[in-house]
């Protein structure tokens, strides 16, 4: 799958019905799960949502595999985009074990806000793409509030205080 327009979130959905975005795919790039799937055979182990209108491209397996076969230029990206996006499971699986749900929901503040430092994500939404409940980052939204980092309104988060969501992002011992 290449998205051409919008944006596809692939997640895994654990045994206890919650589930964690593993990644998203964005416009000229594809998803692994996909790639996983052409190349091995096997069955997706995550899915697939579009968060916005998205217009994509699915290349059937005997297409993929003829190109990947014949085109040194084809399989130059295919493995380019697979190790970039096996680089980046890494770096999520790094961040899941080793940093806390703190600094995880600083950068994903600090990552996704416009410029005017407001965020539009509900809860669930945020607690699903830094891997916790979203009981958790209630918890912790309201604690960054009290403390001045952030404005918390209904589905819609405002930064305050970008400097002290830049320490909590980087500083593991705070």
């Amino acid at each position: 799958m290449i998205v051409l327009e919008g944006r596809v979130g692939v997640s895994l959905l654990g045994p206890n019905g919650r589930d964690i975005l593993l990644y998203e795919v964005v416009p000229g790039k594809s998803c692994i799960q996909s790639t996983l799937g052409l190349l091995g055979g096997d069955d997706y182990s995550a899915e697939a949502e579009a968060s916005e209108p998205t217009r994509l491209v699915l290349v059937p397996r005997p297409v993929f595999a003829e190109l990947l076969d014949s085109s040194p230029a084809f399989r130059k990206v295919v493995f380019a985009a697979f190790a970039e996006r096996m680089q980046a499971m890494m770096q999520l699986i790094e961040t899941m074990s080793f940093m806390r749900v703190e600094a995880r929901l600083a950068g994903l503040l600090l990552e996704r806000a416009d410029e005017e430092g407001a965020l539009a994500m509900t809860q669930a939404e945020i607690a699903r793409a830094i891997g916790t409940a979203r009981e958790v980052v209630s918890r912790r939204l309201d604690k960054l509030a009290r403390a001045g980092a952030i404005r918390a309104e209904r589905g819609l988060i405002r930064i305050r205080d970008r400097a002290a969501l830049e320490r909590l992002a980087t500083d593991p011992a705070l």
